[in-house]
């Protein structure tokens, strides 16, 4: 019984990626930041909070294989540089692209861009990442 059981455990839902504990999935559209906020919640997740330089070039493989920039659940919109994650915590570890974020012309969101992270104005329509933790499957 307990291997049958294994066996119908998954560690993420269908067309997800599993990485590190977490499971990710990869838009295949484009919305607004705010929009991409919605969707990964009405999918019981997140807008992707990097952790750690690992996170970082898994989701850059992805970003890279696209050649699309995408968004991250990183912003400043409540307090102008005061760069704040959708889980409320704020930015220790960052990634920015060299001369980033430069705030052009009301750049509040962040988005993972080839080599690095840029801001953008929230209002732009890309493609973005969600995540959320992984089921515990015993024996995985």
């Amino acid at each position: 019984m307990n291997a049958t059981l294994t066996g119908l455990c998954r560690r993420c839902p269908w067309n997800w990626d599993f990485f590190q504990g977490s499971c990710y999935i990869f838009s295949k559209i484009q919305s607004t930041w705010d929009a991409s906020v919605s969707a990964c919640e009405d999918m019981r997740a997140q807008l992707v909070v990097i952790n750690n330089a690992e996170e970082q070039k898994f989701l850059k493989s992805w970003d890279i294989r696209n050649d699309k920039s995408t968004w991250i659940g990183l912003s400043d919109k409540h307090n102008e540089g005061s760069w704040q994650w959708v889980d409320n915590t704020h930015l220790h570890l960052s990634f920015w692209k060299e001369g980033e974020p430069n705030n052009q012309g009301e750049e509040d969101c962040a988005e993972l861009s080839g080599d690095g992270w840029n801001d953008n104005k929230c209002s732009e329509e890309h493609f973005w990442i969600c995540e959320k933790p992984s089921a515990l499957c015993p024996g995985l």
